[in-house]
């Protein structure tokens, strides 16, 4: 009996080298026991991690040529995954350090480094730069194999679809559709990805590693597209609205975590990484802290403060009191900044030092107001305003949206206003009743986030004719149709002469100005924040 026990542990010690299931194994039974190591073959470096996953490496250009999760093949093979629009060439060599494999791809401006963990079903990635990619935009682009990772967000589906705007909006079925319409703002992506039938793909960005990003908390990128290949991204930078110089140094960490389908959580330890020898990387003992409490806010907005210099950036939201603690930060002198929602309303420096907390309270600058009437909160965004909840994910011709010329009464409120007006479509029309004790010499404060090909308002009240403002300082890119309205917050006020306005009904235009043309939605525009009447 004991000879037969002894000759059953051996066989089942056998069949589980090969890979067969044993009775009972509830964790992994379909797994093949697997080593985590790294294999030469040819130009490829084959990488197990042993929990899953199995990557191939391009060892001449750092491309990514197979992503193998569990016996499904997520890597298009038409489109390989790759930094940028791809290294051409590069320096390739790999180590092994304990528990991690890493790999360095160098070029002269850009270092990738990709790095496997022990018993981890994802591709860990950080990027050091000194300049801009000479091809490209400065991301990492996941081109996965659509027949396997089938599904992403609708909004960014463009499969099928006809060009509408440029090559990069689409018009699918009734929708409209892009790339752009994937993206969130960076506060609070951090975590996106794709799925399919037992499988699940997902970029991770901790929050602190957009630190040599590019934009603020509130700056927005492309995270998908749904074409031939499935598309996850990670855009560390862009000309896409971009409203700040862009910064070198590292780039994350991130990574591409691979599951079963469901969406995984964004508390992932990359403490790792600073055992593994990586350029440009400042460790966590060698930061510092910034803490406070930010007051005068307007009750009801988000309290959100930022840093930032040419060397790094960072944010938190502050709680309801208005008490705050900042990430990990590098040690330097930066531009403090309290935003009311995305508003900047108030900004001094303060410098971080190693291993230090300092203490920098902040109280919001904006002057108050008592209007007549007011659209929308004063808080750097249209939220609120007609068609505002769905530009973020299709273009301002849908047939979903509302109408956007339109007259609006004081009494139907900001969810009649329009969030933005085009010099091709048409104004905008206020239609107010103002009392004897409302008349007189009065402002007109119109806050725009942001405005494309030198559009700004102008102001008609009743028979009067208001300035024309100079072109504002905004980004030289296409923003409203292509899913945002961050740019530069910029308020025109209309001071209104004495005897303009009238007792009872007086209507007030505003329409679009510009020394430039364009058709339909590329036409000179702008994107309303508040207009108020005060």
């Amino acid at each position: 009996m004991q000879m037969f026990s002894a000759l059953f542990t051996l066989l089942a010690i056998v069949l589980y080298a090969r890979g067969a299931p044993l009775s009972g194994n509830k964790t992994e039974p379909h797994l093949v026991a697997r080593s985590f190591g790294l294999t030469v073959s040819g130009n490829s470096y084959v990488v197990d991690t042993a929990g899953g996953l199995v990557f191939t490496v391009n060892n001449q250009n750092c491309d990514i040529t197979s992503l193998n999760y569990n016996g499904i093949e997520a890597q298009d093979q038409s489109k390989y995954s790759q930094i940028s629009s791809g290294l051409g060439s590069a320096t390739v060599s790999w180590t092994k350090i304990g528990n991690y494999i890493k790999i360095t791809c160098e070029t002269s401006t850009l270092t990738q480094y990709i790095v496997a963990q022990y018993k981890t079903a994802a591709v860990h990635m950080a990027t050091y730069t000194t300049a801009e990619p000479s091809v490209g935009e400065l991301r990492f682009i996941a081109r996965l194999n659509r027949a396997t990772v089938t599904t992403g967000p609708t909004q960014s589906d463009i499969k099928g679809g006809t060009a509408i705007e440029g090559s990069d909006v689409f018009e699918v079925g009734s929708q409209t559709r892009s790339k752009f319409y994937s993206s969130k703002r960076f506060i609070e992506d951090q975590v996106h990805g794709a799925t399919g039938s037992g499988i699940g793909v997902f970029m991770i960005i901790p929050g602190y590693s957009y630190e040599t990003s590019s934009g603020g908390p509130f700056f927005r990128d492309i995270d998908n597209q749904g074409g031939d290949q499935q598309e996850v991204y990670f855009y560390m930078n862009s000309g896409h609205v971009q409203t700040e110089d862009y910064r070198q140094g590292l780039h994350g960490p991130y990574l591409l975590q691979f599951t079963s389908g469901s969406t995984p959580s964004t508390a992932v330890d990359l403490d790792f990484w600073e055992g593994l020898d990586i350029k440009g990387q400042t460790t966590f003992a060698n930061r510092g802290y910034v803490k406070g409490t930010a007051t005068g806010v307007q009750s009801g907005l988000p309290i959100v403060l930022g840093w930032a210099n040419s060397a790094a950036q960072y944010w938190v939201q502050a709680d309801s009191s208005g008490g705050f603690t900042s990430p990990k930060m590098k040690p330097g002198t930066y531009t403090q900044t309290l935003y009311q929602g995305e508003l900047a309303v108030a900004t001094f420096s303060v410098t971080v030092q190693v291993g230090k907390t300092v203490t920098a309270n902040i109280a919001s600058t904006l002057a108050s107001h008592s209007p007549i009437f007011q659209f929308g909160d004063y808080d750097g965004t249209p939220k609120g305003m007609l068609n505002a909840d769905m530009i973020e994910t299709m273009h301002p011709s849908d047939g979903r949206m509302h109408d956007w010329v339109r007259t609006v009464t004081i009494s139907q409120g900001t969810g009649y206003f329009p969030m933005a007006v085009f010099k091709d479509i048409g104004t905008v029309t206020i239609s107010a009743t103002l009392t004897s004790s409302q008349l007189g010499a009065r402002t007109l404060l119109i806050g725009t986030t942001l405005a494309f090909a030198g559009g700004r308002p102008h102001v008609k009240v009743n028979d009067w004719d208001g300035p024309n403002p100079g072109a504002p300082s905004q980004p030289d890119s296409r923003g409203v149709t292509r899913g945002t309205w961050r740019g530069n917050n910029i308020a025109y006020t209309v001071s209104i002469p004495d005897g303009v306005l009238v007792k009872g009904s007086n209507t007030i235009i505003i329409s679009v100005i510009s020394g430039s043309s364009g058709s339909q939605y590329l036409s000179p525009n702008f994107v309303f924040d508040t207009v108020m009447l005060y």
